[in-house]
């Protein structure tokens, strides 16, 4: 058995579903076949980086990586729309405006902290029970509702082009859960008095997991059949580490893993993670002293 996370580098045209498959066949190979896997937020194929994948105990924390806050790199070209948003899709809009630096600068301050976006047509996201990219590839009409995310920070990386005629911007983003890059795109270049579609979309980061903790799919492949690499699963505590963590002895870690209530505990209200010798015990709530599972981890 096995537990932790693998931090996978996702390749170009590769399904976050695809990625949790060869997780699953590398651990097989490995014999250690007989564990839970999932994926802690999809990716899309056209997007690469960071897709933490959860096995065994890590799978309860899933959940809570899915509400984490992610970075991404991403270029938009400017000029025209397609119907996807990104390289995939059919030209649906262009204009000839190309933006000045000096008004993309002065845009950003728009889009950075709380905002509302109109998810891609093209998006996993459910429309009467059907994906809304199901629904859009069949010629289908989709309207889906505005939705209120934040973005923490938004930076220029690189530009193409001339200062007062901008072809490209390639930008940094730390947003919230929610957040589509390719809606902030297409709002952006409409912002600037043009169209505009993601021509690459890095995931930098996502929770505590960064592009330095991830391996490529050949090196999981090699892991595979049997190279000895470190590292490769990291373990549950890696996915906690943006919290506190709270020490019990084996009295109270032993009350804890029967669900009982602990109280007294001198330490402030909110999430914690308690551990007993090192080892993550539940993820926890502490509310006026006393501290109420979450999660229980069976380690």
């Amino acid at each position: 058995m096995a537990d932790g996370w693998i931090i996978l580098d996702k390749p170009l045209t590769l399904g976050s579903t695809q990625g949790v498959a060869a997780v699953k066949r590398n651990l097989r190979a490995r014999g250690l076949g007989k564990c839970k896997v999932g994926h802690g937020g999809t990716l899309d194929p056209l997007a690469t980086g960071v897709l933490p994948i959860a096995v065994g105990e890590a799978t309860k924390l899933c959940g809570r990586m899915l509400d984490a806050s992610k970075t991404y790199a991403f270029t938009v070209a400017f000029g025209a729309e397609t119907d996807t948003l990104d390289l995939e899709g059919a030209v649906i809009g262009e204009s000839p405006v190309r933006p000045a630096r000096a008004a993309l600068d002065a845009a950003l301050g728009a889009f950075t902290g709380p905002i509302a976006q109109v998810p891609p047509a093209y998006s996993a996201l459910k429309v009467d029970g059907q994906r809304a990219y199901d629904l859009a590839r069949a010629g289908e009409d989709v309207v889906l509702a505005l939705r209120n995310v934040t973005i923490h920070a938004l930076r220029v990386l690189e530009t193409t082009g001339r200062a007062d005629a901008l072809e490209s911007v390639t930008l940094e983003a730390d947003v919230s859960k929610g957040t589509y890059i390719r809606s902030l795109a297409r709002d952006l270049a409409l912002a600037l008095g043009t169209r505009g579609h993601v021509t690459m979309l890095r995931r930098l980061k996502a929770g505590p997991f960064t592009l330095e903790q991830a391996i490529s799919l050949d090196k999981l492949n090699e892991w595979g059949q049997g190279a000895p690499l470190e590292n490769v699963i990291l373990p549950v505590e890696a996915g906690l580490v943006d919290i506190p963590a709270l020490d019990l002895n084996p009295e109270q870690a032993g009350a804890v893993r029967q669900g009982r209530v602990l109280s007294g505990l001198p330490f402030p209200d909110g999430l914690w993670w308690a551990r007993c010798g090192g080892k993550p015990v539940a993820l926890v709530m502490l509310a006026g002293g006393a501290l109420r599972v979450e999660r229980g981890f069976n380690l």
